[in-house]
């Protein structure tokens, strides 16, 4: 017993130094698996945040490709705006140029009217120093219309031949068209009654006496005959050459353009 005394304590310490290094090992393979799960764990994580990266970096991508097209489109489109803004800007000044033409002959045209006007107003003034003052004389839309009763005229309604009373007055009106040489005349015999032919009559009268004896020029006279609307009587009315007249306008407006 004593011989295998040491012998069995020496297995007692080895057994004992054994037991005590598998629990190290045991313990330490643990610490070891807790680290590796660690690191899977930060692995993980790691693998989420460069996905994540990945993806923001895709989307990212895609933006600026969007940000490049959007940006193409844009200075296309400034492009065609900046060509439109030129050719809105000559289409303007064309029409410009055109309202200018037009308003120029027009401001031609409106000259030539008031020129009338201004013509018939002064010779209103000659034709009543001619005629006297209470001659009835009217002045519309730049004609000049000189009245006078068949009484006076005729010295009745149905009569078609002049008194001296008014011949003498046709002799002074024959006065007044020679002075005017850019008016045309025209007689114009008014009844109420609907019968046109004698008052036709009356009005060829007149301008028989102006044309053959007082020696107006034939091509100057009218003679028309209508309803005066519960008037009756002659009128000698001087108005302006309107063939003439839209001939100068015609020219005037070839010559602005």
């Amino acid at each position: 017993m004593k011989k295998h005394l040491p012998l069995i304590l020496f297995l007692a310490l080895v057994t004992s130094a054994f037991s005590q290094k598998k629990s190290d090992l045991i313990a330490e393979i643990e610490s070891l698996k807790t680290k590796i799960s660690e690191v899977e764990q930060d692995l993980a994580k790691a693998k989420r945040e460069i996905s994540s990266a990945n993806a923001k970096a895709e989307t990212l991508d895609t933006e600026n490709a969007g940000l490049r097209d959007a940006n193409a489109t844009l200075l296309s489109n400034l492009s065609n705006f900046s060509e439109l803004s030129k050719q809105n800007s000559e289409n303007v000044n064309r029409a410009m140029a055109a309202l200018a033409r037009k308003e120029k002959q027009l401001s031609g045209v409106n000259d030539m009217i008031s020129a009338n006007d201004s013509t018939a107003i002064v010779s209103l003034t000659r034709i009543k120093q001619t005629l006297g003052e209470n001659a009835n004389v009217a002045v519309g839309e730049g004609v000049i219309s000189i009245s006078n009763s068949l009484n006076n005229l005729f010295g009745s309604d149905s009569s078609s031949k002049l008194t001296e009373e008014g011949k003498a007055w046709l002799a002074n009106v024959a006065k007044v068209i020679k002075s005017n040489p850019n008016f045309k005349t025209e007689v114009e015999g008014l009844n109420m009654t609907g019968e046109f032919g004698p008052t036709y009559d009356q009005a060829a009268a007149v301008a028989k006496e102006l044309v053959e004896t007082l020696e107006v020029q034939t091509t100057r006279i009218a003679i028309t005959a209508r309803d005066g609307n519960f008037k009756e009587g002659i009128n000698v009315k001087l108005q302006p050459d309107y063939k003439g007249f839209y001939a100068k306008a015609k020219e005037s407006a070839k010559a602005s353009q």
